[in-house]
């Protein structure tokens, strides 16, 4: 139990530092292109947990890789990982950058909150009933806090729309490949294959003579946060507190994301918080709790 518990706190600081994120990734897509932000970012991200790797592998708290079979198994987890990030991180940014505001986009990605248990059905991983009402708390929540007037779906809305089932299945192969392998290691490989495929539509479609003047300090304090806590560190805690987790009880804590990027608007931005998304975050707070409660 106390371990699930600190797997739960784990989760809600990686959603803390993803609903921040969303401050930022707005202005740092605008700034150099959705894909050239995140290739970066993710490569930041890579890189600033190798030498993590080196001190936790110094101080014996690493679950480092013995066998052939160790090594494959970690690296065909970063592969599955990292290219679902891939698609997902990208079909975010680019409905951001299109034009969905970030407090829906909060709502819309969340939304993998409802998908998760049902793909893990298929996974023989099966919900109580409390996990389900928890799921459909969890959604009016969001819908309270994150939607405000007319709900419309435009184009950029879809790609926002299609980066949920992505998000919802990268939980899934975490939960399956978290117990065998280490989380730190992981989360590096996942990243530089993540910064890998984005520099791909990068070079072609937003390099060009122009494209280093782009990076302003604005732009670099926009990427170096996305990269160092929301890849580095969030996703990294992400796979470390899937642990012994149920895979929904997990997506539902870290759906704390919507709630985050509105606290962090008010903090940071000085945006006001309204009754409608004080009562959104109540019931994802009910939920959450409902979620983990005992099934008798």
């Amino acid at each position: 139990m106390s371990k699930k518990v600190r797997n739960s706190f784990l989760l809600a600081f990686a959603a803390l530092l993803w609903g921040i994120s969303f401050v930022f990734q707005s202005e740092g897509g605008q700034a150099i292109g959705p894909y050239s932000f995140n290739s970066i970012r993710c490569f930041i991200g890579s890189l600033c947990l190798i030498p993590v790797i080196f001190l936790l592998d110094r101080f014996g708290l690493s679950k480092k890789p013995e066998t052939k079979q160790d090594y494959k198994t970690l690296i065909l987890g970063g592969i599955c990982s990292g290219s679902l990030i891939f698609v997902a991180t990208n079909l975010q940014q680019l409905g951001l950058y299109f034009g969905t505001p970030s407090s829906k986009a909060g709502f819309l990605t969340a939304c993998y909150i409802v998908l998760v248990p049902v793909f893990g059905l298929f996974l023989k991983k099966k919900c109580g009933i409390n996990i389900w009402i928890g799921v459909l708390l969890a959604v009016m929540g969001l819908y309270f806090l994150c939607i405000h007037g007319e709900f419309r779906i435009e184009f950029y809305d879809l790609l926002t729309i299609i980066c949920a089932p992505v998000f919802a299945i990268q939980i899934l192969v975490i939960d399956y490949f978290s117990p065998k392998v280490d989380g730190v290691r992981l989360s590096c490989i996942q990243f530089l294959v993540c910064g890998i495929l984005t520099a791909i539509p990068m070079l072609f479609l937003e390099v060009d003579s122009n494209w280093i003047y782009q990076f302003n300090a604005s732009a670099w304090v926009s990427i170096l946060y996305a990269g160092i806590c929301s890849c580095g560190i969030a996703y990294t805690l992400q796979i470390i507190g899937q642990r012994d987790l149920n895979p929904t009880i997990a997506s539902l804590i870290m759906s704390l994301e919507s709630v985050f990027c509105v606290l962090a608007s008010w903090l940071l931005l000085g945006q006001t918080l309204t009754l409608r998304e004080t009562l959104g975050c109540v019931l994802i707070f009910i939920a959450i709790i409902l979620a983990q409660l005992p099934k008798k």
